[in-house]
């Protein structure tokens, strides 16, 4: 399965469209997410791929768990990296982290039981008032392509995400049904600037172009996992 994975996802974008994502998720760290998360938090990032996210990402302690061996190879120094599956999150223990992030990844799992179970986990490895970022296609704007990836399984939208989230204990704290556009595959115009114009101009670039969500749940104080 392991190696499978690597094979898809080395295949899936070239070597000019990997150095663009890194581009793109520098300023999405710098402009967008820093504020969720804090310089002295414990951060796990849930699918973590070739670590576009973590390996910008600031935080006392910082933690890739991927599937893909390839991972180990794009972390950044300083990143933990865990083969595991991320509906079993063993390696950690209950309320050990501050922070869990995830981006179009749920999508790839095989079934909503999968899905349900990873939201468990997250919600157990949270302290209380932990927060859980998720980023990922939106089905609702993307209805004629969410299944052109072959991997594609699950389709969501913020608000299969949002009732995900309340079902296992969160409280929504912030909801963004169109975030970014949908992939950086076959995009030409490849310039860090346009990244920051486009942050800077939300919610109107988003409600033009936008097809991902991006969505924040904060664990209730007096909430454990399910």
């Amino acid at each position: 399965m392991s190696d499978k994975l690597a094979a898809l996802y080395a295949n899936r974008f070239d070597d000019a469209e990997r150095a663009w994502k890194q581009d793109v998720w520098r300023v999405l760290w710098t402009r967008v997410l820093s504020r969720w998360v804090g310089d002295a938090d414990t951060l796990v990032d849930l699918g973590a791929g070739y670590c576009e996210f973590i390996n910008h990402a600031v935080a006392r302690r910082r933690i890739a768990v991927d599937l893909n061996p390839d991972t180990a190879n794009s972390a950044a120094a300083g990143v933990e990296v865990r083969s595991a599956s991320a509906d079993d999150l063993g390696f950690l223990q209950r309320s050990e982290v501050d922070v869990v992030f995830t981006s179009n990844f749920l999508e790839h799992l095989p079934s909503k039981d999968v899905v349900a179970r990873v939201f468990s986990e997250a919600a157990r490895v949270l302290k209380p008032g932990g927060r859980f970022l998720l980023v990922g296609p939106n089905i609702r704007y993307l209805a004629d392509q969410y299944w052109d990836f072959f991997d594609h399984h699950i389709p969501l939208s913020h608000a299969t995400i949002c009732e995900l989230l309340k079902l296992h204990g969160f409280r929504i704290e912030h909801v963004e049904p169109r975030f970014l556009p949908y992939t950086v595959k076959g995009t030409r115009l490849r310039w860090s600037w346009l990244v920051s114009l486009y942050v800077s101009l939300r919610p109107l670039s988003s409600a033009l172009l936008g097809k991902q969500f991006f969505i924040v749940g904060r664990k209730h104080t007096d909430a454990g996992a399910p």
